[in-house]
């Protein structure tokens, strides 16, 4: 699997996004490194409890602070 790298357009969106919602400028950041090569995010979980627990997790080992800037 390719590592993320995020170019210019997709810097500038992040830009934009953190700074209306710091949160979901890096929640979209972890999506994006946990994407295949076709776009999509495989997590663990039958219910919608266990999927937001497992993000949560990831963001928590991804990020030490989730609104902190990350690019």
């Amino acid at each position: 699997m390719k590592a993320f790298k995020p170019n210019r357009r997709f810097k500038k969106k992040y830009n934009k996004l953190f700074k209306k919602d710091p949160m979901a400028a890096n929640m979209l950041l972890l999506m994006c490194e946990l994407a295949d090569e076709k776009g999509q995010v495989k997590i663990l979980g039958t219910t919608e409890e266990e999927i937001a627990e497992e993000i949560q997790k990831l963001l928590i080992a991804r990020f030490n602070d989730p609104e902190e800037y990350a690019l």
